[in-house]
């Protein structure tokens, strides 16, 4: 192990330095204006991160729409990761995973009645110009996951970090985790550790601040996910009688948990708060999924002993299996997914909505 450590550090740490070069040099064209940043008369609000893998965009991308459409008409702009579109993709009722990418499409199905736009547009300053086009009456973007996208300068920048990887433990790609040092988050307004533990304390939080060390002007945050009750992935398959629930699950039922997010392990530990049996199937993130990993799935299914079974995947992987072609039509009944909520509760002074609009009033005000 220490032998691999080494080889890595001499093989990857070089490529990590070159990279933190090019990315010290793409900040520094922004900060004095050799790149230019396009600033919109609507306010902006960028979710993202400094880290590659799962630190929770979507589910906080979520909460900030929730809390905040009932005061502003919102557009939501994604890159679209993984869709098989390139450009402008504004989301319909007729629009497939593959058009707009899982994360844009699960947004979409939840806020489709509460007058939300989303579309997809790997250029960002593009895409907000031809959502106002289509639909006027946004009077805010959201932009999913674009913190280092730089040519569109948001009103307000709220920057996750995982909390069993804290970016100041961290290193560049492609030795670490990081697409930006830790000094990059000077730009965040807020800053929130997400899936934090149900048990934490004031000293761990009081750990975290001093490590990340913030300006008086940045907000310091934590949230944890709550899993709500499983939801079966194609409905009227399960009868109303039949349906999950999982404090009725014993040591004699097994769960087969198929996942491809970046980061599986809260979901994991989730299901194994429970009392049936877990047995994993897991892919890359945002997997396609295709007819051979069906049929892995279907083999790792029958071969399971249980008196119950049950298939439990992540909201976002449902996004990809609901509508599988491949998906075996006999375990449609089987499979269920758990959908997440961010909360701020019993952490902060104020939840994260709060803040949001305090932080843009006061934004505002300065301009």
């Amino acid at each position: 192990m220490a032998k691999r450590k080494l080889l890595s550090y001499i093989l990857l740490k070089p490529i990590s330095w070159v990279y933190a070069a090019v990315v010290a040099v793409r900040n520094a064209m922004f900060e004095r204006g050799f790149l230019k940043q396009h600033e919109f008369d609507i306010p902006v609000i960028t979710v993202g991160n400094i880290s590659v893998g799962g630190s929770g965009k979507t589910p906080h991308t979520e909460y900030i729409i929730n809390h905040l459409a009932e005061d502003y008409h919102i557009g939501m702009l994604s890159r679209g990761y993984k869709r098989r579109t390139k450009g402008f993709v504004l989301a319909t009722e007729n629009s497939h995973v593959e058009d707009i990418g899982d994360e844009p499409y699960q947004i979409y199905k939840k806020f489709r009645k509460r007058d939300v736009t989303v579309a997809v547009c790997e250029m960002r300053v593009v895409g907000i110009e031809k959502m106002r086009e289509i639909d006027p009456k946004i009077d805010l973007i959201v932009l999913d996951d674009a913190f280092q996208h730089r040519y569109v300068k948001p009103r307000l920048s709220v920057v996750l970090m995982e909390y069993s990887r804290p970016a100041y433990n961290d290193s560049m790609l492609p030795f670490g985790r990081l697409r930006e040092p830790i000094s990059a988050l000077n730009r965040a307004d807020i800053i929130v550790v997400t899936k934090c533990p149900d048990a934490m304390n004031p000293i761990q939080r009081r750990i975290i601040a001093e490590n990340l060390n913030l300006f008086p002007y940045q907000k310091l945050l934590f949230s944890r996910y709550k899993y709500l009750a499983p939801v079966e992935l194609f409905r009227g398959a399960v009868d109303r009688a039949e349906r999950l629930d999982m404090d009725m699950l014993t040591e004699t039922d097994t769960v087969l948990a198929v996942t491809g997010v970046a980061n599986p392990r809260p979901f994991i530990r989730q299901l194994r708060n429970y009392k049936a049996k877990v047995k994993i199937r897991r892919f890359g993130d945002h997997h396609n999924f295709t007819h051979t990993d069906m049929q892995s799935i279907e083999e790792k299914f029958n071969a399971m002993k249980g008196k119950n079974k049950f298939i439990i995947t992540t909201e976002k992987d449902a996004m990809r299996l609901m509508n599988n072609p491949y998906f075996p039509h006999h375990l449609r009944k089987f499979i269920y997914y758990l959908p997440i909520q961010v909360t701020f509760e019993d952490y902060n002074d104020q939840p994260l909505d709060t803040v949001i609009k305090s932080q843009m009033r006061h934004n505002t005000l300065i301009r």
